[in-house]
C-alpha cells in the first residue's frame, strides 16, 4: 500500500515473524511515488496471487487463483465446503509441490462423495462460482444445521475488535481477506488469511478439521460480503452462524433461511443487521 511505502523501505514494513508465520504469502516490488508533483522510489508489500492446482488421487479437478500459504489447510477446507469428501478421516494426506506456473495440491482421499460434481475448469480469487461444470454444481441445497451455543452478550463486537489485530497479511499489504473463527464469548482462537475471500474461507475450515474441532461450538467471523458460496461452505461443514462486516446477497440470505444458519451483516463496533435465524444471538429475536 503506499501509505506504507518510504523511499528505501516500508514504514511499516512486516515484523521478521510475521513475514515467518506468513511464507508464501507476501512479495516485496520496486515502486515510484507520485506526491505533490515530485517522484521517488520506494518498495511496497504485496500479497501474493498465484494458480494452485487442486487434484484427487493424482486426477486434476480444479485452478484456484490464492495466496499460497497454508495450503494444506486449504485443501482440506476445500474438499470439505464442496462436498467432494464426506469428512476430514477421509482424507488421508496432502502434498504440496511448487512449479514454475504455481502450486499443485494433491489430496490423497479414501473416496469423493461427489466426484461428479468436481470442477474441471480454472477459477478466479473473487470468484466461488469458476470451474463449475453445471448449473446443479451452484446450487446444491446446503443441509439445515444444528441450532448449537447462543453467543454472549458482546461476542460479536469482541471478535471484531481481536480481529483487526490478527490479520499480519492485510496488515503490510491491505489486500487480503480474512477467516476467523471464534467461541460464543467472542475469543478469536484461529485465523487465516488470502486474496479470496472463499479461500480464506477454506483455510480456516480446513484447519479447524484437521485440528478436529467442533464446528458447532462457535461462530465465523469474514472480513468480506456474504455472498451464497460462503453460506453454503459455512452450512456444508454444520456452522450455526457466519458474521460478515460487509453485506450479504440475496440468495446469501435464502440459502442462509434454508439452512437454519444465522446470518448477521454489516458488524460495527455497536450495531449489527440479522438476516436469518436470530435465535443463537441474545436479544435478537425481539
Amino acid at each position: 500500500m503506499i501509505g506504507y511505502m518510504m523511499p528505501v523501505e516500508l514504514s511499516c514494513a512486516p515484523a521478521q515473524d510475521t513475514v515467518a508465520a506468513t511464507t508464501g504469502g507476501l512479495a516485496r516490488r520496486n515502486v515510484s511515488i507520485r506526491q505533490n508533483g515530485t517522484a521517488q522510489h520506494g518498495e511496497d508489500w504485496l500479497v501474493e496471487e498465484a494458480p494452485v492446482e487442486i487434484r484427487y488421487n493424482g486426477a486434476a479437478c480444479a485452478v484456484m487463483m490464492a495466496t499460497p500459504s497454508d495450503l494444506e489447510d486449504f485443501a482440506c477446507g476445500f474438499a470439505l465446503s464442496e462436498g467432494h469428501v464426506a469428512s476430514a478421516e477421509e482424507i488421508r494426506g496432502v502434498s504440496v509441490s511448487e512449479r514454475l506456473e504455481g502450486f499443485v495440491v494433491d489430496i490423497d482421499a479414501t473416496m469423493l462423495a461427489q466426484p461428479e460434481s468436481a470442477r474441471a475448469l480454472p477459477g478466479r480469487s473473487g470468484c466461488g462460482l469458476c470451474g463449475s461444470r453445471q448449473l446443479e454444481d451452484v446450487l446444491r441445497p446446503p443441509l439445515e444445521v444444528a441450532d448449537g451455543p447462543m453467543l454472549e452478550g458482546g461476542a460479536l463486537e469482541r471478535a471484531l475488535t481481536t480481529l483487526t489485530q490478527r490479520q499480519p497479511l492485510n496488515a503490510g499489504t491491505g489486500a487480503a481477506h480474512a477467516a476467523a473463527w471464534a467461541t460464543p464469548a467472542g475469543d478469536i482462537v484461529r485465523v487465516r488469511e488470502d486474496v479470496g475471500r472463499h479461500n480464506a474461507l477454506d483455510k480456516l475450515l480446513g484447519a479447524l478439521s484437521r485440528e478436529g474441532a467442533d464446528l458447532r461450538a462457535g461462530f465465523v467471523l469474514i472480513t468480506s460480503r456474504a455472498s451464497y458460496e460462503l453460506v453454503v461452505k459455512s452450512a456444508r461443514l454444520g456452522i450455526g452462524l457466519l458474521a460478515a462486516i460487509s453485506a450479504p446477497t440475496a440468495l446469501g440470505v435464502e440459502l442462509a433461511r434454508a439452512s437454519n444458519l444465522t446470518l448477521v451483516g454489516f458488524l460495527r463496533p455497536g450495531r449489527h443487521v440479522v438476516y436469518s435465524h436470530p435465535q443463537r444471538l441474545p436479544g435478537a429475536s425481539a
